[in-house]
């Protein structure tokens, strides 16, 4: 079993808490109707597996925190280094979402159609995704950009739920 990840757009983290709230942590993108716009993207974390998408339309190399989050939920206080995590404790268990830095949605929005297949290309040349073919990742590729673009002409934030 791997990581869940939807990623979703919203004004705001206070409108996201909110509906995590109501959905006991579940993803808004699972209601019926979902509460947010967005992407499921199984297996696509936003530290790695989406940072190697930003490098690839960036022309960079991946490096840590290319993609840079802040954790909107769990909302309790982040453990320390020294504070056991029980079992059951949410920062242990998930799930956890995290808001983007707007330039990984800026980034992401600003692909030009005519340039997905080559980006998706150099995507796929990632150690993660190692075994993918091209032809198999574009259609993800092609929504992450299009929510990226809607979340931009919005003024929202792009937001990643994760749950194991």
């Amino acid at each position: 079993m791997g990581v869940l990840t939807d990623y979703f757009r919203a004004v705001d983290a206070a409108s996201v808490v909110r509906a995590l709230k109501q959905a006991d942590g579940g993803s808004p993108l699972c209601a019926k109707p979902p509460v947010f716009d967005g992407v499921e993207a199984k297996r696509v974390d936003p530290a790695v597996v989406l940072a190697q998408l930003i490098a690839a339309i960036r022309q960079v190399p991946w490096r840590v925190n290319l993609v840079e989050e802040t954790t909107v939920w769990p909302t309790s206080p982040t453990p320390g280094p020294d504070s056991p995590v029980s079992e059951d404790d949410p920062w242990a268990t998930g799930p956890w979402v995290s808001e983007l830095h707007p330039l990984t949605r800026d980034t992401l929005a600003g692909v030009r159609d005519a340039d997905v297949p080559t980006v998706v290309a150099r995507w796929v040349q990632a150690e993660e995704l190692h075994g993918a073919r091209a032809e198999d990742m574009r259609p993800l590729a092609e929504e992450l950009i299009s929510l990226a673009r809607r979340a931009h002409d919005a003024n929202h934030q792009l937001y990643c739920w994760m749950s194991l």
